[in-house]
């Protein structure tokens, strides 16, 4: 009888999505088709649903956004009285952003949102579904994106589902595989869905606390996107752990167990590769090809990266699984050249193995400088920024790479969250690679990043441990004005004004064009701003233009 009901079930599903998406199908049709053909593994489902989902669901804008002000790793090391080179090489660190007590959670993501939509000339009733990743919370009830619903209020669009995310640094990535689930749902209104991940990443004086930083990125996800996700190829792997937690919920600061973190990101590493693969080699033999997955199949590899050094380590491990994983590897010429004395290691004993580490990181090398290296410009110039900070690797390749460098390859995308949760997934980067195409329009929306990195103020060791000590101090005070520079932000830049004595927060924002920052008061703030409209129920275009508004209007309102 279940077995009945979930046929009919997923029939009328069918029939329902195929309404969306102009594949219609009636109830009967759909349900022959389940009667006479029987159920199949996940990975792969019968060509009827496939022709039934939007097409190339996946990116189709995104906009980051680092903090103004970083201070030098380098210096950070002689401040801090150990060896030089122990951030800058030891970690691959060169830079760390961070925030003042003028930003938090909610700023940092209001500026973010706001940013994708202007420069895409978006409208605000163009997206049905807004959700944020993070770690960084600071109510324990109302979320950032209802803060974030502010940024609507002119538009009148209150039909907007989502609210937050919260596992470590995997929140950003569950946000971004549930809005294009919706997408691909019956639930799917014809809108845009809006993905945001956001985190201040601070860490208690010591060794953690070079591994810091900030950010948010924000994701547009919709159909016809020039980064599709490759659909069924998600391997994932969720085990309990206490490799890293936030249980203080009066501090900012997490309880690090730093060898036991490296060993559950490295074993989740192991699984979702593994998982990964066994899908898409499944894939390969419905089409009739017999061919073994290897790092070779990927044009880029991006991962998650709490420092770079741990990204290159990454990169030499999925290496070593394919060595492991080869019937009969070549260990007299070619990438497994010399490797034959680690041919009967157990995977699970080399977690720590110094030999392996080194004679695969030293065997991936070209690899790493062809597929990852590009990926780390925004880790190694900011630091690691939790939920965003996959992303942001993601957003470092779009920028040093061309439409046509970029155009057909397979990006394969590594998110890890401590606790622990990870996927690996792919996602396809389209041909078209044409000026005015949507990856045109992507890539040139994000080539200014190492100029954006670059424009920022650098501070002293000191400034920067007076910065953090003044979070520490002030961090969920409330009747609590802030005491940073406003000065220091960047135009354009949401921050906070004050905390009332109900710990209720007030937010401003610098105006685009003027070097003075516009106070809205003692009140939650709200804007005015004239975007190109699109009709509810229908798909919107991003419009060619990608200026945003020369004027920022603050008006306020009591909320």
């Amino acid at each position: 009888m279940r077995s009945y009901m979930l046929v009919m079930n997923v029939a009328f599903a069918v029939c329902h999505v195929g309404t969306h998406v102009g594949a219609v199908r009636s109830f009967p049709e759909v349900l022959q088709h389940y009667i006479l053909c029987p159920f199949r593994m996940p990975g792969s489902l019968p060509a009827i649903c496939e022709a039934t989902w939007p097409k190339d669901v996946g990116i189709i804008a995104m906009e980051v956004y680092v903090p103004s002000q970083y201070v030098d790793q380098a210096e950070l090391e002689e401040y801090d009285g150990v060896g030089a080179g122990k951030y800058t090489v030891g970690l691959g660190q060169a830079r760390m952003g961070f925030c003042s007590d003028r930003e938090d959670i909610n700023s940092l993501c209001l500026t973010v949102v706001q940013r994708l939509m202007e420069r895409n000339s978006l409208s605000y009733d163009s997206v049905g579904r807004l959700e944020v990743g993070t770690e960084t919370i600071i109510d324990k009830s109302k979320s950032t994106k209802t803060v974030l619903m502010q940024l609507f209020e002119e538009s009148g669009n209150t039909d907007v589902e989502g609210v937050d995310t919260t596992n470590a640094c995997y929140g950003g990535t569950a946000a971004l595989f549930n809005a294009v689930n919706w997408v691909e749902s019956s639930s799917w209104d014809g809108r845009y869905a809006l993905v945001v991940a956001g985190d201040i990443a601070v860490y208690a004086t010591g060794s953690a606390r070079p591994t810091g930083g900030a950010g948010a990125v924000a994701m547009l996800v919709g159909p016809n996107a020039p980064l599709a996700f490759e659909r069924g190829l998600r391997g994932t792997h969720m085990q309990h752990a206490y490799d890293f937690y936030k249980p203080d919920m009066v501090s900012e600061y997490p309880v690090v167990d730093g060898k036991l973190s490296i060993q559950c990101y490295l074993s989740a590493l192991d699984r979702c590769y593994a998982v990964f693969k066994n899908k898409i080699h499944a894939q390969w033999q419905r089409e009739g090809l017999e061919r073994r997955c290897s790092l070779e199949d990927f044009g880029f590899m991006v991962f998650h990266s709490p420092y770079c050094k741990l990204v290159q380590k990454s990169l030499a491990r999925l290496m070593l699984n394919d060595f492991l994983h080869h019937p009969s590897p070549n260990t007299e010429s070619g990438p497994f050249s010399g490797l034959e004395a680690f041919r009967d290691v157990k995977i699970e004993d080399t977690y720590f193995d110094r030999d392996v580490e080194k004679a695969f990181m030293k065997a991936s090398s070209e690899l790493f400088e062809n597929k990852t290296k590009a990926s780390l410009l925004i880790s190694n110039q900011n630091g690691n920024m939790y939920t965003p900070s996959v992303y942001g690797c993601l957003a470092s390749v779009l920028a040093q790479h061309t439409p046509q460098q970029l155009a057909g390859q397979r990006v394969g995308v590594f998110s890890y969250g401590s606790g622990f949760a990870a996927t690996l997934y792919s996602i396809r980067v389209t041909q078209d690679a044409t000026p005015g195409s949507a990856l045109d329009k992507l890539v040139s929306s994000l080539c200014d990043l190492q100029a954006r990195l670059d424009s920022r103020k650098k501070v002293s060791p000191g400034v920067f441990a007076e910065n953090m000590k003044l979070r520490e101090e002030t961090h969920h005070l409330a009747n609590y004005i802030p005491q940073g520079s406003v000065d220091e932000l960047s135009p354009g830049t949401w921050y906070l004004t004050r905390v009332d004595e109900k710990h209720r927060r007030q937010y401003a924002r610098r105006s685009m064009n003027d070097d003075r920052p516009l106070e809205a008061g003692l009140v939650t703030s709200s804007i005015a701003a004239e975007h190109v409209p699109s009709p509810l129920k229908k798909m919107p275009r991003i419009p060619t233009t990608t200026a945003g508004p020369e004027v920022v209007v603050i008006s306020n309102g009591d909320h």
